[in-house]
């Protein structure tokens, strides 16, 4: 037999101090599932192939930058840097079309989708919450504030350091590549103009090469992050690039 709603679990009517704590816990246990759509499947699928692409890249980068011993013999039958050139090649192209894609999507996806490329640098409210998600990555908060997409920090390293930075480094690739692409190419039309702009090809790949560890280095605090923010914080951060949804985990502070 069900109880009534208005019974307590012995069977007895429930006075109003008791209605009002199951009110409160299943108010907490909605607050706990709630869930908000946040990233749309385009944003989430060329988030996954650019991290494959960012990977690829930044291996056979340090290769090229490094390469391997030469080995003796026809060189026809040892080819191996030629597919590490073209392996990093295709990532680049994969990296460039992808983020073309990305931008294109900033204008007719969510507002979330937006985040990476738009920074409000002109409210204080947004630099005040750069601030305060700063003391929580620094120790000096108990827990840190709920947002539904990026947080403040999040976004100024998305902008500044991501987006930028990826930009910067299509044009500097792109720029080397047509130098064996050779000139009237469409490569050496767009983008041959940074080589002197750069003073020379060394210098250019010099460049490159920095910007490819700056980078990994952003990719190693971006995963840092994301796994430090699933366990510590009150809201999904992995799964939510997984499935689109954030999750919000506790009771609403």
């Amino acid at each position: 037999m069900t109880a009534h709603a208005n019974q307590s679990p012995l069977g007895k009517p429930a006075d109003d101090d008791e209605i009002a704590d199951l009110a409160t816990a299943r108010n907490h246990l909605q607050v706990r599932q709630t869930a908000i759509y946040v990233y749309e499947w385009p944003v989430r699928l060329w988030h996954w192939i650019n991290a494959a692409a960012i990977v690829v890249l930044a291996a056979t980068g340090y290769l090229i930058a490094s390469p391997l011993p030469s080995l003796p013999g026809e060189a026809s039958q040892h080819f191996l840097m030629g597919y590490i050139r073209f392996a990093h090649f295709t990532a680049g192209f994969v990296m460039a079309i992808g983020m073309v894609g990305r931008i294109y999507w900033a204008f007719v996806g969510n507002v979330h989708a937006r985040q990476m490329f738009i920074l409000p640098f002109w409210s204080g409210k947004f630099w005040r919450e750069v601030l305060v998600e700063a003391q929580w990555y620094a120790f000096l908060r108990d827990y840190p504030k709920k947002y539904i997409g990026h947080n403040p920090l999040a976004q100024l390293a998305m902008v500044t350091i991501y987006s930028g930075g990826s930009l910067f480094m299509i044009v500097t690739g792109f720029a080397l590549y047509s130098e064996g692409a050779g000139q009237g190419t469409w490569f050496d039309t767009l983008f041959g103009w940074v080589i002197p702009l750069a003073g020379n090809s060394q210098n250019l790949h010099t460049i490159h090469h920095i910007g490819m560890w700056v980078i990994i280095c952003f990719v190693i605090i971006h995963v840092y992050a994301a796994v430090r923010e699933d366990i510590m914080s009150r809201q999904s951060m992995i799964s939510t690039m997984v499935s689109g949804w954030r999750m919000f985990k506790d009771d609403g502070k």
